[in-house]
């Protein structure tokens, strides 16, 4: 069992936190995590937007657009990486909610 040293100020401050990156499926744009929507499956099938990007379920990421959500769901991007099919009514309430969300920004 080794010890740990005690950590001077310097390094402390040195120690920069990661940032964790995401990929939108819709258009592949590399971002942070708070920069991109996450859509959500939950466990008991439900389609919805996770504000907080903390719900249990599969998640994919989009970028806050209209134009990468019509993507997503035009070439089964959303589909296939939720690993469930989407459902227009699903559509209409991530339209919906990102159209709210991007007003706010």
């Amino acid at each position: 069992m080794r010890l740990q040293q005690p950590r001077t100020a310097r390094q402390t401050a040195m120690r920069q936190r990661k940032v964790p990156i995401r990929t939108c499926v819709a258009c592949r744009t590399k971002g942070d995590k708070k920069g991109l929507a996450r859509v959500v499956r939950t466990p008991s099938g439900e389609i919805i937007l996770d504000p907080t990007g903390k719900m249990p379920g599969r998640g994919a990421y989009l970028c806050p657009s209209p134009e990468c959500l019509r993507r997503a769901v035009k070439e089964k991007r959303l589909s296939r990486a939720l690993r469930a099919e989407v459902s227009e009514e699903a559509i209409r309430q991530l339209e919906r909610a990102m159209g709210q969300g991007s007003k706010e920004m």
